[in-house]
């Protein structure tokens, strides 16, 4: 049971049934509005959840010290709006009609560049045309030449493998990035209803791709895509490779966002994005907003 607004829950699956059945058909494609995504980073980001009033639900967070809020639906009236940028620093993920109407009563919006969503077409991804797709398609066809590899369903009898590739991947490093998250949504994929792909290379697992349908089942978001050992082409491999299983109903894949990572943003342009899910974020005034 989710608790009126001022009072706040925090994310627990039993709420699934609450909330999974608006955020699966919202059609701004906001890769952070499933509740496998709210329900997974929970503890990243301090989510609570309040309702409003009808299916009209307030998200809470806390990134490094600042309270934020979130509003996947429908926006409430303005002199609510006061009072939540009064009781937060800012708001999150505003989507592009919302950051219209928020710009139209006042409020400051400025774009989120660092958590744009990547939007690929999925034939693209599947069969890489063109010059643009050059390079990629060379290296597909490298790995596919240089291995002996297989491409399973990961199914729950594949869970445990993809968790080593998991563990694999986090060895040695400093910053453990979304290994919480991403261990958890293998632990608890068929409840989340996440579905992906698991490859093994000479035998070995190596890599892993995990994701769920957005926008009423029009797109398909990537949320975890692991890989490990030194395999020219893997990578190339595993997103061409599931982009070809996937139903031809998923017309675009959602490949989040870049977290402002240099490296990851020019690894994900150059898959040639045919858009981008836009956010922004919102606040009573120009200075909190660049500041906060």
């Amino acid at each position: 049971m989710i608790p009126d607004y001022p009072k706040f829950s925090g994310f627990h699956m039993e709420l699934r049934p609450d909330i999974h059945p608006f955020l699966k058909d919202l059609q701004h494609g906001i890769s952070e509005f499933t509740f496998a995504n709210l329900y997974l980073f929970r503890e990243t980001h301090n989510y609570r959840i309040s309702k409003l009033k009808d299916n009209l639900f307030l998200i809470a967070g806390n990134d490094k010290g600042s309270p934020f809020f979130m509003i996947p639906f429908d926006l409430p009236e303005k002199d609510f709006l006061d009072k939540l940028f009064h009781e937060f620093v800012f708001m999150k993920c505003v989507s592009v009609s919302h950051a219209s109407a928020l710009a139209e009563m006042g409020y400051f919006v400025a774009e989120d560049r660092n958590n744009f969503d990547y939007l690929y077409l999925r034939e693209e991804l599947v069969k890489l045309p063109g010059a643009k797709f050059h390079r990629k398609k060379n290296m597909v066809n490298a790995f596919i030449s240089s291995y002996s590899y297989e491409a399973k369903p990961l199914l729950k009898e594949y869970m445990n493998d993809a968790v080593s590739v998991l563990d694999m991947w986090r060895q040695g490093k400093d910053d453990y990035g979304d290994y919480v998250a991403a261990k958890e949504a293998l632990e608890k994929a068929e409840e989340l209803q996440l579905c992906g792909g698991i490859y093994y290379v000479d035998g070995k697992p190596a890599a892993y791709t995990l994701g769920e349908e957005l926008r009423g089942g029009k797109n398909f978001v990537i949320h975890f895509e692991k890989a490990v050992g030194d395999y020219k082409g893997l990578y190339q491999f595993v997103n061409q490779s599931f982009a070809a299983i996937l139903p031809d109903k998923y017309k675009f894949i959602n490949r989040e966002q870049d977290l402002g990572d240099e490296g990851m943003r020019q690894a994900k342009m150059t898959y040639r994005p045919i858009g981008f899910v836009k956010k922004y974020r919102a606040a009573a005034s120009a200075y909190i907003l660049k500041n906060g």
